[in-house]
């Protein structure tokens, strides 16, 4: 068959389970790359070709989160779409160990300080004081404040899941300023032309102000979610209420948090 039929076929699957654009959009990119190099049939499964594939993507310095996204799809194919349930043993691709990237709150405050923008300075602000990655941030409607529970509504996050985070207190009296008037279905940082504000965006408005507030770090906006769960654990917060305010599923992944509490560290007294 065509190898256009098996990617309107993993396309429907895709759909039918309601994974995420992103997700839709990644897969089917790495089976069209995959079918080519195949070449010829591809119903069922060749461990064998199926290695060689990701050796070559290995060899042109892929990352490796990169290289199990492909092994990913193609098991999703196989499995799911083919329903060829013959195990493909190969094992994903071991990831270097990476401690993320933690601002200290004076830094923080400096590059908050620093954006004289109302709405990109409680975006920033928001992003750090309740823990939300940037696809999240830009995504909040006015309707997901809870100002009087002090909370913020979570909708449809990384794994299409709903949870609740905090919302600062600090926060509250602008935000209620910033939304009076406003529809409770927009979103609560629209773009200039309206709309949902882009993650890209958003990016470039956390680098910006980074890069003007003298603040020498490799920090990404990302930087923020890491620095609210490392300074919460600092300030004695249980690790597992940090794990539901982040929305993680497995401890162990709120658990590297402990590796970069400075805090903690400076507690230990050096034997020399």
């Amino acid at each position: 068959m065509e190898h256009s039929f098996y990617i309107n076929q993993t396309e429907r699957e895709i759909i039918i389970r309601n994974y995420s654009p992103q997700t839709r959009k990644s897969y089917l990119a790495c089976l069209r790359e995959f079918f080519n190099f195949v070449g010829r049939d591809i119903s069922s499964p060749d461990v064998e070709i199926i290695k060689d594939f990701l050796k070559q993507k290995h060899l042109k310095n892929y990352a490796p989160e990169t290289v199990n996204l492909y092994l990913n799809a193609i098991k999703f194919f196989y499995r799911d779409v083919m329903k060829c349930f013959c195990k493909i043993d190969i094992k994903f691709a071991r990831r270097p160990l990476k401690l993320p990237v933690v601002l200290a709150k004076n830094d923080i405050l400096k590059v908050i300080d620093s954006i004289t923008n109302l709405k990109h300075r409680l975006m920033i602000s928001l992003a750090y004081g309740a823990g939300l990655r940037v696809s999240e941030v830009v995504k909040i409607k006015v309707k997901d404040l809870n100002i009087s529970e002090k909370i913020i509504y979570v909708i449809q996050a990384k794994g299409n899941k709903d949870r609740i985070t905090i919302l600062p207190e600090k926060l509250i009296s602008p935000l209620i300023d910033f939304v009076a008037g406003r529809d409770k279905n927009d979103f609560l940082f629209e773009s200039e032309r309206g709309g949902r504000l882009t993650t890209r965006t958003a990016q470039k408005i956390f680098s910006n102000a980074l890069l003007k507030s003298g603040v020498f770090a490799d920090a990404t906006f990302h930087s923020l979610r890491h620095s609210f769960a490392t300074h919460l654990l600092e300030n004695g917060t249980d690790i597992r209420y940090i794990q539901t305010l982040l929305g993680h599923q497995n401890l162990r992944t709120t658990q590297r948090y402990t590796q970069v509490s400075a805090s903690s560290i400076r507690n230990i007294k050096s034997p020399l």
